[in-house]
């Protein structure tokens, strides 16, 4: 019999299990092709308990493909009138907070790999021109490594005032900058592209972020917002919205920044009818 680690034991004993899904209800006057990215990350695949497949009503002819970041994508084409897509799962998680290294340490630039320099580079939503010069002044005397990259998220999140009134598709990093208000996406474009402005590769995140841990009374669930930095040789979380480890992050998608990675792409004239989204703790298996 193999000897488990104290660490493994652990994990064990902290886990969790998670229900997540999602419910998009669509009117649509005509058909319309969809891309949708809605499936949980590969890299999280393993931790599956039920497959997570989408579902139509009615239903409809569905193909599957990886988009040029490794992303889990599905093409529909939605008839004239209303169609439901669903998913639901189950997903195991350690249930511990993201993890923190504070001593992580930032890569001169003619060190990275190469396949972290398209993240330095500024993208759609994320101006590096525009902030480069702000971010100079802000930061350049904040510590290299993860220390600079936390202070950019302590920026944001004070900077930024949160709210849903205030989402609007086309607000750029600057524009958040400028406007300091925004959703969970604009905190994390800004964090981005400062980042990137550093010279810090950052990638944007979405997925599932449940509120377990956090006080209650608990809002609406929604899909969540953040991003990665490259430090140290690995990938790392961090959330400007939160500014603060949270449990129950499950990964759906990476990219350059939201135009990458949207959880819908529609080709024609729609009404999203009704959203809504599950992220909820269950008990453990019998």
């Amino acid at each position: 019999m193999l000897r488990r680690s104290i660490a493994a034991l652990h994990l064990e004993a902290s886990g969790m299990r998670i229900q997540l899904g999602y419910d998009l209800i669509y009117d649509c006057p005509q058909p319309v092709p969809m891309v949708l990215t809605l499936h949980v990350h590969y890299t999280r695949a393993s931790d599956l308990e039920t497959p997570d497949h989408l579902v139509t009503q009615p239903p409809l002819p569905v193909t599957g493909y990886r988009d040029s970041f490794g992303n889990w994508c599905t093409r529909l084409v939605a008839p004239a009138g209303r169609t439901h897509i669903s998913g639901r799962a189950v997903i195991r998680d350690s249930g511990l907070p993201d993890p923190v290294h504070p001593n992580a340490h930032q890569h001169a630039v003619q060190d990275l790999p190469e396949d972290t320099l398209m993240f330095l580079l500024g993208s759609r939503y994320c101006e590096t021109d525009k902030l480069s010069e702000i971010a100079w002044k802000l930061f350049h005397t904040a510590p290299m490594g993860w220390g600079r990259v936390q202070a950019i998220c302590d920026f944001v999140h004070n900077h930024i005032t949160f709210g849903y009134e205030h989402a609007r598709a086309t607000r750029t990093a600057y524009e958040a900058y400028v406007e300091q208000r925004g959703v969970c996406r604009d905190f994390a474009h800004l964090g981005v592209a400062l980042c990137r402005a550093m010279n810090i590769p950052a990638r944007y995140c979405t997925g599932y972020l449940s509120d377990i841990g956090t006080a209650k009374p608990w809002s609406a669930m929604d899909f969540a917002g953040w991003f990665e930095a490259y430090l140290d040789g690995a990938w790392h979380t961090f959330d400007p919205r939160n500014n603060v480890p949270r449990i129950g992050r499950i990964l759906i998608a990476r990219g350059r920044d939201a135009t990458d990675v949207p959880l819908t792409n529609t080709f024609g004239v729609n009404t999203l009818a009704g959203f809504s989204v599950i992220t909820d703790e269950i008990a453990a298996a019998s």
